[in-house]
């Protein structure tokens, strides 16, 4: 029976992406990005949301030729060599080989696809994510945590409430 893995690259306070969703601050070197495709070489499939997949999909036309970094090759050839499932309901058409369209995440068809796969199945993007560990449906999580703070300020209140203001800030500039 194939795995569920959960992988994700996320600020020392837990976010993964800031308040405009971008995560630049979370883009791995290319030590980081070797390790990441050692542990993405079992996967068969990926699942994702609409936003991750059109994030992810760059993958399927990014120039593999000498000039790039090895590791920017790899993981391309990794990533088009897999499936991809897109749950997405205004999603009507992809752009990348291997790739269908599901309009709702079935958990009941997550647990049929682990066990007919012979491959290991990775879930992309935090929302979908979620879905699949509140269905029980995940095996493996790795995190990947950047010396990034996303908190600006805060304020307790008597009552012991906290108010936390979050950006994007590196801890090296503190």
């Amino acid at each position: 029976m194939a795995k569920l893995v959960y992988s994700a690259l996320a600020s020392l306070d837990g976010y993964v992406e800031d308040s405009s969703g971008n995560f630049e601050w979370a883009a791995p070197d290319e030590e980081v990005h070797a390790f990441v495709n050692d542990l993405e070489r079992p996967i068969g499939t990926y699942l994702y949301g609409r936003r991750m997949y059109e994030t992810m999909v760059s993958w399927e036309t990014v120039n593999t030729g000498a000039d790039q970094r090895a590791v920017s090759r790899d993981y391309a050839e990794l990533w088009r060599a897999a499936e991809k499932i897109v749950f997405s309901r205004a999603l009507r058409t992809v752009s990348s080989a291997r790739t269908r369209i599901e309009p709702e995440f079935d958990p009941a068809a997550i647990r049929k696809l682990k066990k007919s796969a012979t491959r290991d199945i990775s879930v992309g993007g935090a929302q979908l994510a979620g879905e699949a560990m509140a269905a029980g449906l995940v095996d493996e999580c790795h995190l990947f945590l950047s010396p990034v703070l996303v908190l600006l300020d805060e304020h307790r209140f008597k009552g012991g409430v906290v108010h936390l203001h979050y950006g994007v800030r590196s801890v090296a500039a503190n």
